[in-house]
């Protein structure tokens, strides 16, 4: 080992490739690496407790880092002065507890960064970066894809819902989109669960249960594939529709979990087929639904909006609502 302690600190605002590199180098050059992840309390920066996850998931194999924090409460970066990076260092110092022999950088801090000047007595060892910023990323993180490490992808991915009444094409479209942009999707997780009494029209109330957590538990287990779209075929709302529609035993119980389990998903697009291209009978499609398209669209659509949902409606033939759905998604992945 060429150093007994060192350190290396940032925003990670994100992480990217760029820092892993320079943190990969760093625990190989020194017995103990510490790690500072800045926080700006009064700035609006990807929330501390996932940049530290990133850290230590990046690094936990390692054994010799560990992550400290520190915080300040400057508005923004230009505001972080030089009397803020002599206290800061202070603090550093104190939570280290022993002689700091190199302090680690990236090439895009030269010599009179915080960095270097606040820590005179240690050696400054700056590692090339190759030009990528955090910055950068945060303002085009789908042009900058590539630089995103497999753990810090996720908290990007964009989700989008597709909804809509029975035979509106939902479940094709959702697999068309997920071929287009090379994405992830997930299917409808009540098709199979609402046959096991072979019929829809007789399912138990605990059958909407499982379909409940089961499209929740999916959607999760979906984002740690780390694509930049994830795309969703129904939702616990449109669940909830069907639980009243085919009178699920115990309504009041599951609407109660569907309410929950709406309050906890986050959706950047949703996207509602409306009814108006052919019926197809696909198994045990509803009769009554059929008879009456339009009316119960309007309700699916009644209870999205009270429960806060807004949503873009798509129409027309397969054709039309393809080029629809694929112009909403790409205007996602637009940089800011």
């Amino acid at each position: 080992m060429r150093y007994n302690v060192g350190l290396y600190g940032g925003s990670f605002n994100p992480l990217h490739l760029g820092h892993v590199d320079c943190i990969l180098q760093a625990s190989a050059l020194c017995r103990r690496l510490y790690l500072v992840l800045s926080v700006g309390v009064n700035r609006r920066e990807i929330d501390p407790r996932v940049r530290y996850r990133w850290l230590y998931q990046l690094t936990r194999h390692i054994g010799n880092v560990t992550i400290l924090t520190l915080e300040d409460r400057a508005a923004t970066k230009e505001d972080y002065t030089q009397a803020h990076w002599m206290a800061d260092a202070e603090a550093i110092r104190a939570q280290v507890g022993e002689p700091i022999d190199v302090v680690f950088a990236g090439s895009d801090y030269g010599p009179d960064s915080f960095w270097n000047r606040c820590y005179p007595d240690s050696a400054f060892h700056v590692f090339p970066r190759g030009g990528i910023s955090s910055t950068q990323i945060r303002r085009d993180p789908y042009g900058h894809w590539d630089w995103l490490p497999d753990l810090v992808r996720p908290y990007y991915t964009k989700r989008v819902l597709l909804i809509g009444g029975e035979s509106t094409g939902k479940s094709t479209l959702t697999v068309h989109l997920r071929h287009r942009f090379n994405a992830a999707s997930i299917d409808e997780a009540g098709r199979e669960l609402s046959e096991r009494s072979g019929t829809d029209r007789l399912m138990l109330s605990a059958d909407f249960t499982e379909i409940l957590l089961q499209q929740k538990l999916n959607e999760l287990r979906a984002l740690e594939l780390g694509k930049k779209l994830l795309f969703i075929d129904t939702d616990a709302l449109v669940t909830q529709f069907y639980m009243s529609f085919l009178e699920d035993p115990d309504l009041d119980r599951n609407r109660a979990l569907s309410d929950a389990i709406d309050g906890l998903n986050r959706y950047d697009l949703i996207l509602f087929c409306e009814p108006d291209v052919a019926f197809v009978q696909d198994g045990d499609r509803s009769p009554v639904i059929a008879a009456d398209r339009s009316r119960y669209s309007r309700q699916i659509k009644e209870l999205l909006r009270s429960h806060g949902r807004e949503f873009v409606c798509i129409s027309g033939d397969y054709h039309s609502r393809y080029r629809q759905a694929v112009r909403a998604v790409e205007a996602l992945l637009r940089p800011l």
